[in-house]
């Protein structure tokens, strides 16, 4: 067994996130359209005689250091599905915004499944760590796969997408966070009449092209009026990096990040100085996109 294991897994934007209605059992069948953006976290798995969790980094205050954690969720469902013991101590590095719409949750427990597999030794398959990944939560699949790709069903139904280039974004965090649960009551709320989503054939395209102008007109997510109904202070934020030179600005998933897509990497400083500068936002910072799933960088 390695001393320790160092998992770092990325952020995501949904640069299409359209939404249908409500299912009987309370999810919502989405056209999901996923890019992994070069904002991470860090899961380090090491030995312990019973499982622990502890966090550093922004926010790190907000990350319940529970069995609720879907890190701890994780290395319980791995050890169940191994007929062992989950007795590992986990340290989340958070960089990601927590309650922020990027899947920094999500991203921790696929992070957690990786590192305790190589800690442990389990051998267990892509396959088996993607079925493992669905039943923690929609968007953990797709942190566990990075790159780009289309998720169907609740969004834990992955198809790979080519990517042409490099896209430049801008991410602004804002002040709190905001219940995704909550998001999608005011979406089913202000939609009642939503239809079955389906992927924008255009935008795909324009992802296959790595054309960011085509992107920029492409882009949507159909709970940012939820979000923005839930804090409209999120509307100011956008207008100031539209203003910035944005080529396009959204909220990211659930919000209440907001995700603003740049012509190039000069762009985008010049965008999040606006930002940061504008007082709208916590913070700012860019990054690019597509980025590599959780990959181990330590052990």
């Amino acid at each position: 067994m390695p001393a320790r294991v160092t998992v770092r897994v990325p952020a995501k934007v949904n640069v299409q996130l359209a939404v249908g209605p409500a299912r009987p059992d309370g999810f919502h069948d989405l056209a999901n359209v996923f890019l992994a953006v070069g904002l991470y976290d860090e899961v380090t798995a090491a030995p312990a005689d019973e499982l622990t969790i502890t966090c550093s980094g922004p926010d790190a205050d907000k990350v319940p250091l529970d069995r609720t954690n879907l890190a701890a969720r994780a290395a319980e469902l791995l050890a169940a599905r191994y007929g062992r013991s989950p007795d590992v101590h986990l340290h989340i590095a958070k960089d990601i915004p927590v309650a922020g719409g990027m899947a920094g949750g999500s991203a921790d427990g696929a992070a957690a499944l990786v590192a305790c597999d190589a800690l442990w030794g389990t051998g267990a398959s892509r396959a088996e760590l993607l079925d493992l990944c669905a039943e923690l939560g929609s968007d953990v699949p797709f942190s566990l796969v990075g790159g780009a790709a289309l998720g169907t069903g609740r969004g834990e139904k992955l198809a790979p997408l080519e990517v042409g280039g490099t896209f430049h974004w801008v991410l602004a965090a804002a002040d709190g966070g905001l219940s995704t649960p909550a998001v999608y009551r005011e979406f089913d709320r202000l939609m009642p009449d939503a239809v079955a989503p389906e992927a924008d054939p255009s935008l795909l395209a324009a992802l296959r092209a790595g054309d960011a102008f085509a992107l920029a007109g492409a882009v949507a997510n159909d709970l940012q009026p939820a979000a923005i109904s839930m804090r409209p202070s999120l509307a100011e934020t956008l207008a100031v990096g539209t203003a910035a030179g944005a080529l396009a600005a959204l909220v990211s998933g659930s919000g209440p990040t907001t995700a603003f897509l740049a012509e190039d990497e000069p762009s985008a400083r010049k965008i999040a100085e606006a930002l940061t500068a504008s007082g709208t936002c916590r913070s700012a910072r860019a990054a690019m996109s597509p980025a590599p799933g959780a990959t181990v960088v330590l052990g």
